[in-house]
């Protein structure tokens, strides 16, 4: 699988906004499918299968065996964290006459802006079938690649949505 290397520098400051109108603006989010009621119901029938397994066992003179049950407990639930802490992240895309601004929030909410010139970007969706397709703004020789988190289907919507709002904004007076 090769990818697009995104090129595109940061912003050390936020950029000042365009004053005219906005004509995109986007908040992109990874999708978790199990709710925290539903964790926690599936952590505790993991427990419980692990609990009862561990005591068969142990009644059975495999004592042994017992803390690897607890083991496998706990690297379950430790997946899970990760995984919700890893769906704080956001990217946040805005697009106006001027420029697009993007600003990706990391699940430790440090923050990155990179600003694109609306007039010079070009998006190009790579490998649109594909699991692993990518969506990029191009300009100047640089790439920025948006919502790697994003199922194939929300990308290709996305990029639908932000080619429509680019090609407004280009024919939106500045």
């Amino acid at each position: 699988m090769s990818g697009i290397v995104e090129t595109w520098p940061a912003e050390a400051a936020p950029p000042t906004r365009h004053d005219g109108p906005v004509f995109m603006e986007a908040e992109l989010a990874p999708n978790r499918s199990l709710a925290n009621p539903a964790f926690i119901a599936l952590m505790a029938a993991i427990g419980g299968i692990s609990l009862t397994a561990g005591i068969f066992y142990l009644m059975l003179g495999a004592w042994p065996v017992l803390p690897f049950f607890g083991l496998d407990v706990f690297l379950v639930w430790l997946a899970f964290r990760i995984s919700y802490r890893d769906g704080r992240a956001r990217e946040f895309v805005r697009v106006d006459a001027r420029d697009i601004e993007v600003v990706r929030q990391h699940p430790t909410g440090h923050r990155r802006r990179y600003r694109l010139p609306t007039g010079w970007v070009r998006l190009k969706l790579y490998n649109p079938e594909a699991h692993h397709a990518q969506l990029a703004l191009h300009a100047h020789g640089r790439a920025l690649v948006l919502g790697q988190f994003l199922s194939p289907p929300e990308r290709g919507e996305f990029a639908t949505a932000l080619g429509e709002a680019i090609e407004r904004a280009r024919r939106a007076p500045l």
